[in-house]
């Protein structure tokens, strides 16, 4: 795991204007074969916890799982992966809002129309609607942040959206809150059935 994540960080540092030699020398030592582009750490902390679930060793399997720190972002990244780069499978999952940066990436990197994943409004919302509002809540309660929920829902901004926005809204108000329940949420699923996006993801790879 450490040496995909040497290879992740060396495309990082790349997409932001670095060498790539150190990226194409870990491809080929690794036979990386597929990278999955992700708009940030939470999505990408949801999928590392699915994947442990169903016990797959995702960079064993030679999948990189690599959050680019936005979704305008995509086209960088894909270009530099894609098969008009090193040559390597893309996929990856985004909110409805971001599919057409994605479309727009997939294109210019000459990787096609598939291998996408959407989300109806994002991960967070799929995840919610797929454990019921009163288990999320109930797990917030686990994790020790049930006060600062209801903090949070007294502020008139809250008032006229129904409970699951709420809660949504709540897993973004704080640094690293979003993908602490990235994992969470999932764990929580148990053997259930993924959200539908997630779960052809995981399926795909």
């Amino acid at each position: 795991m450490s040496d995909m994540n040497a290879f992740r960080d060396a495309v990082t540092a790349w997409a932001a204007g670095g060498s790539g030699d150190r990226a194409r020398e870990l491809a080929g030592r690794l036979s990386v074969r597929t990278v999955v582009l992700l708009e940030g750490f939470s999505d990408a902390a949801a999928v590392g916890a699915l994947a442990a679930r169903d016990r797959r060793d995702l960079a064993a399997e030679g999948v990189c799982v690599l959050p680019m720190g936005g979704a305008m972002n995509v086209g960088r990244f894909s270009a530099l992966l894609g098969p008009r780069g090193l040559g390597l499978r893309l996929t990856g999952l985004c909110d409805e809002g971001e599919l057409g940066y994605y479309e727009r990436g997939w294109q210019r990197a000459g990787a096609g129309g598939d291998g996408v994943f959407v989300c109806a409004a994002d991960l967070e919302d799929e995840l919610i609607r797929a454990l019921g509002v009163e288990r999320v809540t109930e797990l917030v309660r686990e994790q020790g942040d049930f006060r600062s929920l209801r903090t949070f829902l007294r502020q008139p901004a809250q008032r006229g959206r129904d409970a699951g926005q709420q809660l949504r809204r709540f897993l973004g108000t704080k640094k690293g809150r979003k993908i602490h329940y990235g994992r969470v949420l999932v764990e929580a699923l148990g053997e259930a059935r993924a959200p539908a996006p997630l779960d052809g993801l995981l399926a795909a790879l």
